[in-house]
């Protein structure tokens, strides 16, 4: 039987290197689903209520502007992801992207993902002081305490 990954990805150097750990370390035939939930905040670029603040009415463009390249640096980062994949041997047909506006929270809507029959969740450590992942809490460690009856990975 094939296994089933699910690498969460954005656009971060931890990201990257859970995508490098998997191509270095599994074995090519295995399917892999890069997922990749964005913020909800684009849904105010289409917002057109006489109670948006001025401020914000007037720098609306802007902000729409920031979603799109914030979507842009995604989908780059999901296509170096799959050459990476597929340097390593990886056949194209066995890599998959997946970009998802964010619905319930990000590590939520990544376990939602993995409940659709993955084996294993792969997901890059965020670089931050012990202290400061108790207090704020990470991805990661949302994922990590929110899933069952899945392997979890979290790369350094």
């Amino acid at each position: 039987m094939a296994q089933k990954i699910l690498i969460a990805l954005d656009d971060s150097e931890n990201a990257a290197r859970a995508v490098n750990y998997v191509a270095a370390n599994f074995q090519n035939h295995a399917t892999v689903t890069l997922f990749s939930v964005l913020s909800d905040t684009a849904s105010l670029c289409d917002m057109n209520s006489p109670e948006l603040t001025p401020l914000f009415k007037s720098q609306q463009s802007s902000f729409c502007q920031l979603e799109d390249k914030k979507r842009s640096l995604v989908s780059e980062a999901c296509d170096k992801s799959k050459a990476t994949l597929c340097a390593a041997g990886w056949d194209p047909a066995y890599v998959n992207t997946k970009i998802e506006p964010k619905r319930k929270g990000i590590a939520r809507d990544i376990i939602q993902e993995a409940s659709q029959g993955y084996d294993l969740i792969v997901i890059g450590k965020r670089g931050v002081s012990g202290i400061r992942d108790f207090f704020l809490g990470s991805i990661s460690q949302k994922v990590l305490q929110l899933a069952k009856n899945i392997s979890v990975l979290i790369v350094h």
